[in-house]
């Protein structure tokens, strides 16, 4: 029998494959394929549709497959679970390869877009940035918590504590001079490793036209506008700008029931990175708006002074995720109204 659908649980060495004809009937059931082994499988099979879940590696093996004329379709693992089988069965690699199967039939599924190889690379350059950031922080604030144990109590803010942690070194013991030292080169080191990944997100966006483009709307910079361009390309995925601002999770839960409409708050759903580079640069639109007059300006301000602080910062970063869209997905330039 012809295989229409498989499914594969992807993993690091050992693979589960399920794969279905056209009355649903299991034709390939192999829980135990070797790395080695996968590609030679699935490329001797006869083009069908590849459902895996979008994990490590998933958009590696997307590529791969497509190459051999198969249609890749990638899921959340969240929306594979509700089709696996419980009970006798349980929880198993098998097991997750037939829901996987099951999964991608299904016409109402949403699927993640896939990645090309520079896409990845783009966003492996933030990836980085973000975890030399994490260790900046983790530094300055082990600096605040052991001079804090002498009695030197320093603010939050970084800058601050960089400049006046040295003032105090000659104050403390000989032991905690040289752990503050080593803390305060570490320091320096880690700042450096920003400021140069920081230039290479500059490369990448000054290198590409839409990412100009992109940066000609208020609150996106070049990190916002490369991250952007990696993660949702062309925006051809989406149908609209609210599809993005969804996958984002920066639109309002939905409890309603009985005719009657109930919007929570947003549902952060999607990528943490990008909804917090929208926000930060949402922040710096509504902070500028108050000595400025355009259209824009004064719909932020007056949304602030109506619904709240936060409620406006959310609804410029929706917005901007729309505009995104609208200009990735269409070409055109950001028009500023006056």
């Amino acid at each position: 029998m012809t295989i229409l659908f498989l499914g594969i649980d992807l993993a690091k060495n050992v693979f589960a494959l399920h794969g279905v004809d056209s009355t649903g009937k299991a034709c390939l059931v192999r829980p135990a394929v070797r790395r080695e082994q996968l590609l030679e499988v699935v490329a001797k099979l006869p083009p069908c549709t590849i459902g895996m879940e979008a994990c490590s590696g998933a958009h590696h093996w997307a590529r791969q497959f497509a190459g051999f004329g198969h249609t890749v379709r990638l899921m959340a693992p969240k929306f594979v679970a509700p089709y696996r089988m419980s009970g006798k069965r349980g929880k198993n690699d098998a097991a997750d390869a037939m829901a996987i199967c099951e999964a991608v039939q299904r016409p109402n599924m949403r699927f993640v877009p896939i990645k090309t190889a520079l896409a990845q690379s783009r966003l492996a350059i933030h990836t980085v940035r973000q975890g030399w950031v994490a260790a900046r922080t983790a530094v300055i604030n082990r600096l605040r918590g052991l001079l804090s144990e002498f009695g030197i109590v320093m603010p939050l803010k970084a800058k601050t504590v960089r400049a006046r942690a040295a003032d105090h070194l000659d104050e403390l013991p000989g032991w905690m001079q040289t752990a503050c030292r080593d803390l305060l080169a570490e320091l320096r080191r880690l700042d450096e490793q920003v400021a140069a990944y920081d230039d290479h997100v500059r490369l990448m966006a000054q290198a590409d036209d839409r990412a100009q483009q992109l940066m000609g709307v208020p609150g996106i910079g070049p990190t916002t506008a490369s991250a952007l361009l990696a993660s949702i390309g062309n925006g051809h995925d989406f149908a609209n700008g609210r599809q993005v601002a969804a996958w984002l999770g920066l639109v309002p839960g939905q409890y309603s029931s009985g005719g009657k409409q109930r919007l929570g708050r947003i549902t952060k759903a999607g990528d943490s990175y990008l909804r917090t580079l929208l926000i930060l640069g949402a922040r710096a639109v509504l902070a500028a708006a108050q000595s400025k007059q355009d259209r824009l300006s004064r719909w932020a301000t007056t949304l602030a002074e109506r619904r709240g602080y936060w409620k406006a910062v959310v609804a410029i970063a929706a917005k901007n995720a729309r505009m995104a869209w609208a200009m990735l997905a269409k070409g055109e330039d950001f028009k500023p109204l006056a």
